[in-house]
């Protein structure tokens, strides 16, 4: 059975705009996904990268263009500067984290509510609130947003340490079992062409 470690920030606009396409691809090729969200920031500083804020004005306004043009193509509604960004993206990635273990709901659905909060729904996704609505809707206990904090962390700071020593640099980010890599939202054509064996 295939297997995809899926590498991700909880307030990616690009992560977002990959919808759950994600997971019909891997119903399709029967393959089990691993969700593991990371610190974006902390993954830029060590990989070479910049935050959008510290990058050159040509590279802010083509980001800009190009999340337009994914809104478009995607069908996805999105707020190019939505209220509550950037904001702490640990909460709610210590939630997927607890969801993860405890099962029971759907973690696509999870990761795409939190993702939409942010940049389709202008809402906090560090506040406590907004991540348990997004564990009720769905189909985790929300209680999970208070537990297994420590773990969370532990977990949250080594998925970095694995993302960098595994080649992640961006988000989204795909990794087979094979270790064939695949950057951004807009490679997910190719993951699936690659768990069909066309590529």
């Amino acid at each position: 059975m295939p297997h995809i470690d899926y590498y991700f920030a909880t307030i990616s606009p690009f992560s977002y705009l990959a919808g759950t396409r994600l997971e019909e691809i891997a119903a399709r090729h029967g393959a089990t996904v691993t969700y593991k969200p990371l610190d974006i920031v902390a993954l830029f500083a060590r990989t070479g990268g910049q935050t959008p804020a510290e990058r050159h004005p040509n590279r802010q306004a083509y980001r800009l263009q190009e999340l337009q043009r994914a809104t478009k193509k995607t069908g996805l509604p999105l707020v190019l500067q939505p209220a509550h960004f950037p904001t702490n993206p640990a909460p709610a990635a210590y939630a997927v984290i607890a969801a993860q273990s405890a099962e029971g709901g759907d973690m696509g659905a999870l990761v795409h509510g939190i993702l939409r909060a942010c940049w389709a729904e202008e809402r906090d996704v560090a506040d406590d609130a907004v991540i348990r609505d997004c564990l009720d809707s769905a189909g985790f206990d929300p209680a999970l947003a208070d537990r297994g904090l420590l773990q969370g962390a532990e977990t949250y700071a080594a998925n970095l340490d694995e993302a960098v020593a595994r080649g992640v640099f961006g988000a989204p980010f795909y990794i087979t079992d094979g270790d064939q890599r695949f950057w951004g939202h807009d490679r997910l054509d190719d993951l699936d062409a690659h768990l069909a064996g066309r590529l």
